[in-house]
């Protein structure tokens, strides 16, 4: 139950200006001049104003008893002495104690009025003139406006952060634009989507079926379908969805999709007897993305016989024998300015990689590597000895203002003004780009520069919107080399030939015969579970000579028995147990422990990371940790209320207990967050689930993420399905229509 405290502001202790958070220390409560330290986000607070504040008590384990302020109103003084307090602490500008002092002298109770209604007189004080008290007469008529305005929107529910960041966003028109068109909120302040001004506006008393509430409802379905890796979603679907959602019949949304064009909130274009309906930012996202694409598609003729002739003497030098769709990529490469390579595991992508790399250094070329993760980059440096970075830190990300995240306008120094400074650009694991990603990347780089995307175009699409890679070398617009032959010691491994197998829907064998192929038919999920955690932490570290956190457990879903969040509980009892020496921090549902398997679940573009190197001295800096990312908890620190965690590739990063909403353990994952990884063995449980989502692709690719082995436990029935059903929730994206449009 919610208690009440008033008093003055004798002091501030702390204040986060970005968010707020304050803590200060209250005075006068209950009537006497006991100091109570109170913790609370205020818009705009200072020291020596009288508060009535509501919220509740509680007990810091390290600083004692606080007030935990939820919300609040500021009293104007009602004595002279509380308006000598508060005028002379500071919460005028150029009103210091002694001129509060003498100004109270003069006006005594009177003198909260004369500030207000008569302000000029304040001239009559020695030290003030007549400009200075017009200036104090707009202060105190500013706070009270603010003070005005937070009591409307604390009226409404709307909390004192927010409300903070509503006031300084409309100021003193946060009136009209509430009662006409709360839905503005959505569109204008980060961290208010739909929902929120829906909520808003029904306590406000918005109709159901008002204009602004349908096309703003119209527009958050869009953004949504976004989410789920769409770029756009066909008119019939839009509507539908928005009915869903707004609870409003599908008639009205014709009318209003089209005011939605007129303010160029949305594009609509047709294609055969279809309406596409996009987010307008994605259809131009796509747009501009077809019109670079088909700038770099320039030729770049090269001497055939030259060509030939540097090949037979790559392969001397390297003491490789190169097939022929193998030679014929290395030709392309070299005859254009944009190539594509793609090809099924064990197919000679990274010989292929490599003769091109030795290609272009015999050349004198300057070459850049990058892949979307840091773990897909390490792997291309491993495999190719040449330095490979993510695509942000080749762009040189910049962070992203906090005004910027809602549109994810992302800030990179690599761009059209200043471009990328090499000859060749290849970038790995393409089917992870989405076109966000993807168009930050061609406007860094210049005509002329010859851009290799390599990637298999079999594996699951991005988690961001778009199908890029896919629909690149469907417009049949480029040059495309797929490399299909398994090669000789690829084929002795039964993970490549079942993952062939797998995605043209063949039958695999389950004897259990192979060395690197099992199948343990299991029909209960607890027995399933017993049977993991048995061969994570015995069997399978001694037979792929990896400790048990370097075996990844992946599966289909986040939810049911064997859902990542099951799991990833369950997992953490056995991998990583209670120990003294751990610290725990208790957080959502669950709760991190030191020591910890984790991994980042969402873009964070401003957190800051260094590389630390002997001693712990920082050897690099940056900013950006991205969605996939995976680590280990190092530390977590009650006292500053952080946690550090040190990434696979060498990043350490420290989050304050508020981030840490970014993290979840990972010692199971969804195989979709699994993309561009390699593992020395990964283990699937396996039992059932939706149709849409136990497909071949799916298994596909989480067999393809294995090294060494793949273990399968579970329904032997489920597993065969999987590979039968080729069908996959279907992405609405459309840059093969645009990139034939270009050409």
């Amino acid at each position: 139950m919610s208690e009440s405290v008033t008093g003055y502001i004798d002091h501030i202790i702390f204040r986060n200006e970005d968010n707020g958070y304050t803590v200060l220390v209250l005075k006068g409560t209950e009537g006497d001049d006991e100091e109570l330290t109170c913790v609370g986000t205020f818009p705009v607070i200072s020291q020596g104003a009288t508060i009535e504040a509501s919220g509740n008590f509680i007990n810091h384990h390290i600083y004692g008893k606080q007030f935990q302020i939820t919300s609040f109103t500021e009293k104007m003084p009602e004595d002279a002495m509380a308006m000598e307090r508060y005028l002379g602490s500071g919460a005028i500008k150029g009103i210091g104690a002694a001129l509060a002092a003498r100004i109270v002298r003069r006006f005594g109770a009177d003198t909260l009025r004369i500030v207000e209604e008569e302000p000029e007189r304040l001239a009559e004080i020695k030290g003030i003139s007549e400009k200075k008290a017009r200036e104090i007469a707009a202060q105190m008529e500013e706070k009270a406006d603010m003070r005005k305005a937070m009591m409307f929107l604390q009226k409404y529910g709307i909390s004192l952060n927010l409300g903070a960041k509503i006031y300084q966003k409309y100021g003193d028109s946060v009136y009209s634009v509430l009662q006409e068109n709360p839905y503005r909120l959505a569109d204008d302040i980060s961290g208010v989507g739909f929902k929120i001004a829906d909520e808003i506006a029904g306590r406000i008393g918005i109709h159901t079926d008002s204009d602004y509430r349908i096309k703003s409802g119209m527009m958050y379905t869009l953004l949504q379908a976004t989410g789920e890796g769409h770029v756009y979603l066909p008119k019939e679907e839009l509507f539908q969805r928005s009915s869903e959602l707004l609870g409003v019949d599908v008639s009205y949304m014709e009318k209003h999709l089209m005011d939605l064009s007129m303010e160029r909130k949305v594009i609509q274009k047709e294609e055969g007897e279809t309406v596409l309906v996009y987010p307008s930012r994605f259809y131009y996202l796509e747009l501009n993305t077809a019109r670079m694409l088909r700038e770099l598609n320039i030729d770049c003729p090269e001497d055939e016989a030259f060509v030939q002739r540097r090949i037979a003497q790559i392969e001397k030098e390297t003491g490789t024998t190169l097939d022929e769709m193998q030679k014929k990529a290395v030709t392309e490469a070299a005859g254009h300015g944009l190539f594509i390579l793609t090809g099924g595991p064990g197919t000679g992508k990274t010989t292929t990689i490599n003769a091109i790399i030795r290609f272009f250094e015999g050349e004198g070329s300057e070459l850049r590597l990058a892949a979307p993760t840091g773990r897909a980059a390490k792997r291309m440096t491993e495999a190719t000895g040449y330095e490979a970075q993510t695509i942000h830190r080749l762009l040189e990300l910049n962070g992203m203002p906090e005004e910027e995240r809602q549109g994810q306008a992302v800030h990179f120094e690599r761009n059209a003004e200043n471009p990328l400074e090499a000859d060749v650009i290849i970038i790995d694991e393409m089917s992870m780009v989405d076109i966000q990603l993807m168009h930050s990347l061609l406007l860094a780089v210049t005509a002329g520069t010859r851009l290799i995307l390599v990637g298999d175009e079999n594996q699951l699409p991005s988690v961001g919107p778009g199908n890029v890679l896919r629909d690149i070398i469907r417009s049949g617009e480029f040059p495309v080399v797929e490399l299909k032959k398994i090669f000789r010691q690829a084929s002795e491994s039964d993970i490549v030939v079942n993952a062939h197998k797998i995605n043209r829907g063949e039958q695999v064998t389950l004897s259990n015969k192979s060395s690197d192929f099992f199948f343990l038919k299991r029909q209960d999920a607890d027995i399933i579970i017993r049977v993991v955690i048995a061969l994570i932490q015995e069997k399978l570290p001694r037979y792929v000579e990896a400790k048990p956190f370097d075996i990844q457990v992946l599966t289909p879903m986040r939810k049911g028995l064997l859902g990542v969040e099951r799991l990833n509980q369950i997992l953490q009892r056995y991998l990583n147990p209670p120990e003294p020496s751990k610290k725990e921090k208790e957080y959502g549902q669950g709760l991190f422990r030191e020591g910890d398997k984790v991994m980042q679940i969402r873009n964070n573009y401003q957190l800051e990371w260094e590389i630390r190197g002997r001693y712990g001295i920082p050897v690099d800096k940056g900013v950006g940790v991205f969605n996939g990312d995976t680590g280990i908890l190092k530390t977590i620190n009650e006292f500053s209320e952080t946690a550090e965690v040190e990434f696979e590739d060498g990043r350490c990063a420290e989050y304050s207990f508020k981030q840490l909403e970014e993290l979840e353990l990972a010692y199971a994952v969804t195989i979709h967050k699994s993309q561009g990884s390699e593992y020395p063995a990964v283990v699937i449980p396996l039992l059932s689930g939706p149709r849409m989502l136990l497909n071949r692709n799916l298994l596909y690719t989480a067999v393809t993420r294995a090294r060494r082995c793949v273990t399968i436990v579970g329904s032997e029935e489920t597993f065969r399905e999987m590979i039968k059903n080729e069908k996959q929730q279907r992405r609405y994206s459309s840059l093969d229509i645009r990139l034939k449009e270009e050409l």
